[in-house]
């Protein structure tokens, strides 16, 4: 478990959210955990949600209806 102050949190976002891709990070306040940030992909899996149709059609690349890539 990765844990960060609320000043290494707010000075390095991107860090952060690196490591959340392979665990959850705990964000401290005053060495107290107040937050806990996650992927995507963690917190769909911890909470039983599925993707929905809506999601997977969002994240799907367009397609040509004539066939031919490239022409709509």
């Amino acid at each position: 478990m990765k844990v960060l102050t609320s000043r290494e949190f707010n000075q390095d976002v991107s860090a952060a959210k690196r490591f959340a891709r392979i665990e959850p990070v705990f964000i401290t306040d005053r060495g107290r955990p107040t937050h806990v940030l996650m992927s995507i992909a963690s917190f769909r899996a911890f909470s039983g949600e599925r993707e929905s149709i809506v999601d997977a059609l969002a994240e799907a690349a367009p397609f040509a209806l004539d066939g031919e890539p490239g022409r709509w």
